[in-house]
């Protein structure tokens, strides 16, 4: 796609409706809303005419999982990130990431860490006949904050000359990173460009140090090794890596035993004698549900907060906390909940799998079922569809 292609009506409607979901009840969203054709008429004009510049922050703190401070972009902005991420720069940043980089992608996210995390594990103890190894940690300090803009910059520019996309994108992506200090965590753009600052760093830990069990989410990432000496060596490595790009580590970074088990994004990870991998929450995620119930069951009486709030905050915890080996738990506090809202709330099933993992269990379920019915015949179907005819839609 041109630049030209990106300014037209039709891209940026598209991009405003994709904008506006969830978000339809907000002042900035609904303002839009009510004059949608000739707001969107205006910016595709101020787009062509490279006279767009985007418009103030609203700042305010988030506390969960810890205190952060989010720039979110007025709607407008909203929409240009929006046509800018879909149909340009998620494309041209995300081809090269490795397995491993989780964070902020289509098909991944937090449960494909987790899982990722438990089959290094299993896989390794699997190699190795026991749990005798050791973990790097690492968290870099304030990472967002942290990125500097002439790096980022030369980054960006050679991936997009490298896959030859219009350099007009590279003008406008630089008007939003000279916006402010380091990367704002509300744009949309800036979960992907923090995602590419670490993308050769990944590649050097995978590739060039031949590091199996890896994984990264954001800021957040583990090395599991067989020795610690091994990792002290490749912390001196990650620290040169780190102060070139002018970012440092925080004090969490430790090496430690296999056998402790492993923190990462909000649950315990450990190996049992015989080799299974049991993921537990974290302390400070029980202690965040065990604040939320005492408040609710203060709150909801006073009429100070509504039944169906009480069921989405719950439940969305409730869908978290499932990626791990906690059922017992959500259990006690879904009826500590019906007892405060008066209604029977249920705990979730236990997520062990990502999409694609239970996709592929399903067809080898399949299999199994037409080996024992003696049907030996394959079935193309299973694993590679049949094309698609151009005159259907790809949503149909």
């Amino acid at each position: 796609m041109t630049y030209q292609e990106m300014c037209e009506f039709q891209t940026l409607y598209e991009a405003y409706l994709e904008a506006r979901k969830g978000k339809r009840s907000k002042p900035g969203t609904a303002q839009y809303e009510a004059n949608a054709l000739i707001c969107t008429d205006k910016l595709s004009y101020v787009l062509n005419q490279k006279t767009y510049k985007p418009s103030g922050f609203e700042v305010f703190y988030v506390y969960e999982p810890k205190k952060r401070l989010v720039q979110a972009p007025a709607f407008v902005d909203k929409v240009v990130l929006h046509a800018l991420t879909d149909n340009v720069l998620y494309d041209t940043i995300c081809t090269s990431f490795i397995r491993d980089n989780h964070a902020s992608q289509r098909g991944k996210g937090t449960l494909d860490a987790i899982v990722r995390l438990k089959d290094h594990m299993v896989d390794y103890y699997r190699k190795n006949g026991s749990a005798d190894g050791w973990v790097l940690k690492c968290d870099v300090h304030h990472f967002f904050a942290s990125i500097d803009h002439d790096i980022l910059k030369a980054k960006l520019r050679a991936l997009m000359q490298k896959r030859g996309v219009d350099m007009a994108f590279y003008d406008l992506m630089c008007i939003y990173i000279d916006k402010t200090d380091g990367l704002p965590l509300g744009y949309q753009t800036s979960q992907l460009l923090a995602l590419m600052f670490l993308d050769e760093f990944d590649h050097y830990i995978k590739e060039d140090r031949g590091c199996r069990y890896y994984g990264r989410y954001m800021d957040d990432f583990y090395v599991i090794a067989r020795t610690k000496r091994e990792l002290q060596f490749l912390l001196k490595d990650i620290e040169r890596w780190m102060s070139d790009l002018h970012l440092e580590l925080n004090s969490k970074t430790a090496i430690f035993p296999l056998k402790n088990g492993l923190d990462f994004l909000g649950f315990h990870s450990y190996l049992t004698e015989s080799g299974a991998c049991v993921q537990k929450l974290r302390r400070s995620e029980i202690q965040r549900i065990q604040t939320r119930v005492k408040y609710w069951e203060k709150a909801y009486p006073a009429g100070e907060v509504t039944r169906e709030a009480v069921i989405t905050s719950f439940v969305a915890w409730d869908a978290f906390a499932s990626y791990g080996d906690t059922y017992a738990l959500r259990l006690k506090y879904a009826k500590k909940v019906s007892v405060i809202i008066g209604v029977d709330v249920k705990p979730r099933r236990k997520i062990n799998s990502t999409r694609s993992v239970r996709a592929l269990r399903r067809v080898k379920q399949e299999q199994n079922i037409r080996r024992k019915r003696g049907d030996i015949t394959p079935r193309k179907d299973l694993f590679q569809p049949e094309p698609r005819p151009d005159s259907i839609p790809p949503w149909m």
